[in-house]
């Protein structure tokens, strides 16, 4: 199950990508925001965090403006690697290499369809393992300070 969540500038883009997930019948929950009125991203991208990093969501999707700000909260949740992500390239490579569980996308800079674009190749991509494995369990070593 996926967990969703977005501030005023991200909401019409959390609103396509519910739609979207509807149709592939992709369960998620809505953590807010539910509105276009003007809310703080740190609250709605670290509940949503820290609900993935418990193991209670698999992986999550935040929208804001740029996604940049929803990212760097997010980060700050200890296990959860979070990408802003803005091509499909890029998408592919945060899961096969980075075992990123939360993606953050910029409502104001990318079009819907390359944002759904995005999604797909984001949800259907696995984590390869190998030698990136080393890299994130130095990142988790060092999250264990």
């Amino acid at each position: 199950m996926l967990a969703l969540g977005c501030d005023h500038g991200g909401y019409r883009l959390k609103e396509i990508i519910k739609d979207y997930l509807d149709k592939k019948s992709i369960q998620y929950k809505d953590f807010g925001s539910f509105s276009e009125e003007s809310v703080d991203y740190p609250e709605i991208a670290i509940n949503l965090s820290e609900e993935v990093a418990k193991g209670n969501y698999d992986k999550g999707i935040l929208c804001c403006g740029t996604g940049v700000g929803v990212s760097i909260a997010s980060n700050k949740v200890k296990g959860i690697r979070a990408a802003l992500v803005g091509d499909c390239f890029t998408a592919k490579a945060t899961r096969e290499h980075n075992d990123s569980n939360v993606l953050c996308l910029g409502g104001r800079v990318i079009g819907e369809e390359l944002a759904l674009m995005i999604i797909d190749i984001w949800l259907n991509t696995e984590f390869i393992g190998k030698h990136h494995t080393k890299r994130l369990d130095q990142i988790a070593d060092y999250e264990n300070k």
